[in-house]
């Protein structure tokens, strides 16, 4: 029995040394400074596909743009809109956006303000947080929705895309 009582005690002892936490070692001496190079400034390198393309930045200019139009697409989303852009001042907005099986989006003027104009026209509406955000890039514009869930049924907004609006046309898809 005391050979037992002594192993126990042995074991305890052995299990208690290896939690124990090791010495901090002392710091390390400092390293003896080394003449530093000068480096060279960083340069942006365009990318092999943009060389020797002439490219500007898009201008900054007032949104106009008119639209009422509706669209479906192939996997059967189906779509209104109906939109008002004048000098960025947004007159009339209101958009749907049916999803089969998932639910469906809608959006009034009423329910926002906007908050911008330039460089892209912001709607925000306040009680749920959902910003609209309105822009022209080249002949398209494009109405994207952030946060908007509030404005949707079941689970659509997960798959909510984008309004793009053929600017010359007003067709929309």
């Amino acid at each position: 029995m005391a050979a037992r009582r002594g192993r126990l005690l042995a074991l305890a002892a052995l299990l208690l040394a290896a939690c124990a936490t090791p010495p901090v070692p002392p710091p390390a001496e400092p390293l003896p400074p080394e003449e530093v190079q000068a480096e060279e400034p960083l340069r942006s390198q365009p990318l092999r596909h943009l060389l020797g393309r002439n490219l500007k930045p898009m201008p900054v200019q007032a949104l106009n743009v008119r639209t009422r139009c509706s669209f479906r697409d192939e996997i059967g989303t189906r779509g209104k809109l109906d939109l008002h852009v004048s000098d960025a001042v947004v007159k009339r907005f209101a958009a749907e956006v049916n999803m089969p099986g998932k639910g469906s989006c809608r959006f009034d003027l009423k329910s926002f303000e906007q908050t911008e104009k330039l460089p892209t026209v912001l709607l925000t509406a306040a009680e749920s947080g959902c910003k609209v955000r309105i822009w022209q890039q080249e002949k398209g514009v494009t109405v994207a929705f952030n946060g908007c869930a509030a404005q949707c049924t079941g689970d659509s907004f997960s798959y909510l895309w984008p309004i793009l609006v053929d600017a010359r046309s007003g067709r929309c898809f």
